[in-house]
């Protein structure tokens, strides 16, 4: 079936209900960093479209006051010990050796100062790190999720993001893929079940209609 198709067959049995977007959201850039943004590299892709994408979406909520989270992954073990057996699965991971400039945040999006950093092992956002405290303690109900890539680490942070309560806005135009299948396919499956896939414009337009500066 193709994707309309299987978006009425799904619609049908209930899948695909929008959430909706809360009142207290959170920025979540996931690993837009050169080891995958360089397509020359083993795990890269040309990003240069989400990137211009999620510039916008950082504009509109900076001026907002929203708080934003990047993430990276980064190893620190020169055997790799610390991938663990993710090492195993694909031999990219050596892109990812931490103080290497492959695991800095892409210096297009132009992060902050207070911008935070998030340094991860596995594929999500939540797995290993102190996202949910730190959302927690900034009472935030709604993450708006950007990044790469949209069928790896995108993903398991939105599943990861529903299960620990969150209304998780997926941004289209935002999270890319090295397969284009792939990212289809993620995008089709997240807004069935996972989270609410939205555009650009939405996020842009909810920051103006919704939202006070220093919320």
């Amino acid at each position: 079936m193709e994707f309309q198709e299987l978006n009425e067959f799904f619609k049908a049995r209930g899948f695909g209900r929008k959430i909706g977007f809360g009142k207290y959201p959170a920025v979540v850039v996931v690993d837009v960093i050169p080891a995958f943004t360089n397509p020359e590299l083993p795990l890269g892709a040309n990003l240069d479209q989400e990137i211009y994408q999620i510039r916008r979406i950082l504009e509109a909520t900076r001026s907002m006051d929203v708080p934003i989270f990047y993430t990276t992954v980064a190893y620190e073990d020169r055997d790799l010990h610390d991938a663990g057996i993710w090492a195993l699965k694909q031999s990219g991971v050596m892109t990812l050796q931490a103080g290497t400039p492959e695991v800095e945040i892409d210096p297009r999006l132009g992060r902050l100062p207070g911008e935070a950093v998030l340094v991860k092992k596995y594929a999500s956002a939540f797995f290993g790190t102190d996202l949910l405290s730190r959302l927690n303690t900034l009472r935030v109900d709604t993450l708006i999720l950007t990044g790469c890539t949209t069928s790896g680490c995108v993903r398991a942070t939105a599943v990861d993001g529903l299960q620990y309560g969150f209304r998780v806005m997926v941004v289209e135009e935002a999270v890319g893929d090295r397969a284009e299948l792939a990212h289809k396919q993620s995008l089709f499956d997240l807004n069935a079940k996972y989270a609410d896939v939205v555009s650009v414009d939405d996020v842009v337009e909810y920051c103006a209609s919704n939202l006070k500066s220093g919320f």
